[in-house]
């Protein structure tokens, strides 16, 4: 099977093929099986995140005749295949009670290592409070989203393990470089060596919150390369202010989001500590101003935001390329003002290899450029804690909220309890995007790569291997042979093909879902093939 089977998708399609569609602006060019065994991708732009796409659960592979007789044109009733996954997976689904639990079995004929447990069950409870109180009285074997005040219960019961989870987004404080004293490069370097930065995230950023070493997560791969930031040193930092020009001061406007969000949940009182801060140690006047949530993202991207702004951002998807290319990248948005063209170029070194020692030189030099000219300051990345019962063997955490159940053992018990936030909105997770919902269909349905255990690292899985042409434009895939679904089916190669096509291709007869949105597919490949023309 190749798609689309008439030819290549339209790679340079300027406009709408006609009044009915719209011009394709996706990179997926052709999608076939070379042979059972082997799936070629061409892309038309080259993709250095490609792995770390395919990796999400939104790209699991589906039997061929499972999703032909779950999914299709059936009167506008629900997809079948939201509530009744097949997989491939160490678990496969046993039931789902709506409102109660989903209870996941063993599969026992798993092409890996078996899961230990013998059932995961997932169960639901918005409320924190009680979801600690489960895992106190040993009813359940962990829990996610500890708040606060359960932060506290559980560090202080011995039976109990807090485990944080690291945050991929990260809080930080931006400037407008084109105008006002933030032109100054030794202005900005200043502020960075005058905010103490450990000081907002161990007092106003949930448990589980780190100091951030620098604008991307370490959880992602390259992320960190190169020097960490400025230590905190006020005395350096009005020292520098004063060579700058500025020993008294100035007065200043930070710029900061109506409402929090999991970025950043209490704007206001971050916006409130870096404004006594930088009175206290440079005797920098601030502002504040509250902006409204409905344009404050568009008016960075255009760069109608000035002098300072206060923001929690997160990459689309775990490849450090997602982070950095978007702010500081050859088609970055104007949020910072004047391109850095230091850190642009070696951002383009980083885009066009898979070499990972040719990746953490380049984007050492980009962290680098970051770190000298200061065109932000990274605060701290947002993390969350869970709790598990003391004796869960294996218990680790999951940056991707994708925790590997499998691996646990949960004391001597048959089975393992997970007690989460909600109740997924469901199964089919190419048209979902629910944390619950991708932690459900992690233990159940497998893509060609899986992100590693307790990080972001893509790493094989259905797929033993995907490599790329030189270009970056060609990546073929050698499948595993053995894998059978969890109804005996044998995965091949035309179902990978299929499983990307029904996304793909908003014509196709299998492009339904929950809601029919793929929303995952159409932001991480740029658009769909037969895209419908959005009325003006």
């Amino acid at each position: 099977m190749t798609y689309p089977p008439a030819g290549d998708a339209p790679c340079d399609e300027a406009k709408a093929p006609d009044d009915q569609h719209a011009a394709y602006t996706g990179n997926l060019k052709r999608v076939g099986a070379e042979d059972a065994q082997t799936v070629v991708f061409e892309l038309c732009e080259p993709d250095v995140a490609f792995l770390a796409k395919i990796a999400a659960p939104a790209f699991g592979i589906n039997d061929t005749e499972w999703l032909q007789n779950h999914v299709g044109a059936n009167g506008g009733a629900p997809q079948t295949i939201s509530t009744d996954v097949n997989g491939t997976g160490p678990y496969r689904l046993e039931n789902w009670t709506p409102g109660t639990e989903i209870s996941l079995a063993r599969n026992d004929a798993y092409w890996a290592s078996a899961a230990d447990p013998e059932r995961l069950i997932v169960r639901w409870d918005d409320d924190p409070r009680e979801r600690v109180a489960e895992v106190q009285a040993g009813t359940v074997d962990g829990v996610d989203e500890v708040d606060p005040g359960g932060v506290t219960r559980v560090t202080d019961d011995v039976s109990l393990n807090l485990l944080p989870r690291a945050g991929l987004g990260t809080v930080y404080l931006g400037f407008d470089t084109t105008g006002s004293a933030f032109e100054s490069e030794q202005v900005r370097q200043a502020i960075a060596l005058g905010l103490d930065r450990r000081r907002i995230v161990e007092t106003l950023l949930s448990a589980g919150s780190e100091v951030a070493s620098h604008y991307t997560p370490c959880a992602v791969p390259h992320g960190c390369a190169g020097d960490s930031w400025y230590d905190y040193d006020p005395t350096l930092a009005k020292e520098t202010l004063s060579a700058a020009g500025h020993p008294d001061g100035f007065d200043t406007i930070l710029h900061y989001p109506a409402t929090g969000g999991p970025s950043l949940p209490d704007p206001t009182a971050v916006a409130e500590e870096i404004r006594t801060e930088l009175l206290d140690n440079l005797g920098i006047r601030v502002s504040l101003v509250a902006e409204p949530d409905e344009t404050y993202l568009a008016d960075l991207d255009a760069g109608a935001i000035d002098e300072m702004h206060l923001l929690g951002r997160e990459g689309a998807y775990p490849d450090v390329s997602a982070s950095l290319d978007p702010r500081f990248g050859a088609n970055a948005s104007a949020e910072f003002g004047r391109p850095l063209s230091d850190v642009t170029k070696a951002l383009s070194a980083g885009s066009a290899t898979a070499d990972d020692e040719k990746r953490e030189a380049a984007y050492a030099r980009a962290n680098a450029g970051i770190r000298t000219h200061v065109p932000m300051i990274p605060i701290g990345h947002v993390g969350s804690s869970t709790a598990f019962r003391a004796d869960v063997d294996g218990a680790v955490t999951s940056p991707l909220r994708l925790e590997p159940f499998s691996r646990m053992t949960p004391g001597d018990r048959r089975q393992l309890v997970w007690l989460t936030t909600h109740e997924p909105t469901g199964l089919y997770c190419p048209d979902e995007t629910d944390t619950v919902a991708n932690l459900v269909c992690a233990q159940v349905v497998e893509g060609l790569y899986a992100y590693e255990a307790a990080g972001t690292q893509p790493v094989p899985s259905l797929a033993r291997e995907c490599s790329p042409n030189k270009g970056l434009t060609i990546w073929t895939c050698a499948l595993r042979r053995g894998v059978t679904f969890h109804d005996g089916s044998r995965l091949d190669a035309d179902d990978v093909v299929l499983s990307f096509a029904a996304q793909w291709d908003a014509e196709h007869p299998l492009h339904v879902g929950r809601a029919g949105d793929f929303p995952t597919f159409d932001a991480w490949f740029g658009g769909f093939l037969n895209s419908p023309r959005r009325a003006p």
